[in-house]
């Protein structure tokens, strides 16, 4: 069954659970993992330490840019602040590709100059534990994620799902070294390095888009033009146009009219296409203009023109 849209009250509240919760749960991981390292002199777990690193830094440059997302419409903001968490998501897809070059400058370095790891015992605690709380943390994000739609606390997840995959290796690898298998420590580190460059790439590419306006995705739109096509009293609809900015969809499009339909009923039928659009789309924003069809069919004859010819 379909959950309620929330208020934006409970939005606010869901998005500050997610990002406090992350950088609780980074500041305990950073914390561990640097004790699990100076004992045992892993790589693998300092390729771990450094990602919950720069996940530290990269949860409290959520945190302020989701409260300030969360700010409402200005004068200085017409269309709101949910642009700052894509600011965000780009600032984290740094943090990212740095954590991932370090690693791979320490794991070739551990590859040439190879050393034995210390405190098995206490490597493997501490991974089993940075793997349980990762995933709690994920559970929350993952439950945020669906009722808000955030695109700050997506990446974020993406990050800790990254950390979820990246512990489990390292885990794997201290196995291995206690039998026998010491140089698939720098390995895994190295493999951890790459997956992470990985994750930096998709993270920056989705922030890129939402801050350059991209349309949303075509079976989003088909849905949208469905549903105002759908109206009896509509006779056909054009110029779509789709963005989003944080947790708020943008939708304009123009509605082609009767000629002779009085303004109020011409009003009538556009706020009943946008209800109908808002409650399959609970975050959206719509915009509608009317045309009469008279005007409008010309003008899409003029645009197929102008198509082709280009």
């Amino acid at each position: 069954m379909a959950e309620d849209p929330l208020t934006p009250a409970q939005a606010a509240r869901f998005l500050k659970l997610a990002t406090n919760a992350s950088v609780t749960t980074a500041a305990v991981l950073i914390l561990v993992k640097a004790v699990a390292y100076w004992e045992t002199g892993s790589v693998s777990i300092l390729a771990s330490f450094v990602d919950s690193l720069m996940d530290s830094g990269a949860s409290l440059l959520n945190l302020i840019a989701v409260r300030y997302a969360l700010a409402p419409a200005d004068r200085a903001h017409r269309f709101g602040h949910g642009k700052a968490e894509s600011v965000a998501a780009l600032g984290q897809g740094a943090f990212i590709i740095g954590s991932g070059l370090y690693l791979i400058i320490e794991a070739v370095q551990r590859l040439l100059e190879p050393e034995p790891l210390q405190a098995f015992g206490l490597g493997v605690a501490v991974m089993v534990f940075t793997i349980g709380v990762t995933a709690v943390l994920l559970l929350i994000q993952g439950y945020v994620i669906r009722r808000t739609h955030s695109a700050a606390i997506r990446a974020d997840s993406l990050h800790y799902r990254t950390d979820l995959l990246t512990n489990s290796a390292v885990l794997l690898a201290l196995l291995l070294a206690q039998f026998g298998w010491p140089g698939l420590d720098p390995l895994f580190a190295l493999a951890v390095a790459l997956y992470i460059l990985a994750s930096a790439r998709r993270i920056m590419a989705d922030a890129f888009n939402e801050l350059l306006d991209r349309e949303l995705p075509e079976a989003r739109r088909e849905a949208v033009l469905a549903i105002a096509r759908s109206h009896p009293e509509v006779r056909g609809v054009h110029d779509l146009r789709t963005r989003s900015a944080g947790r708020v969809e943008f939708m304009e499009l123009h509605l082609e009219l009767d000629d002779h339909l009085p303004l109020v009923q011409a009003h009538r039928i556009a706020d009943e296409v946008a209800a109908a659009i808002r409650t399959e789309n609970p975050s959206a924003d719509v915009v509608i203009h009317q045309d009469p069809v008279s005007i409008a069919e010309p003008l899409l004859d003029q645009q197929i023109e102008e198509a082709e010819e280009a």
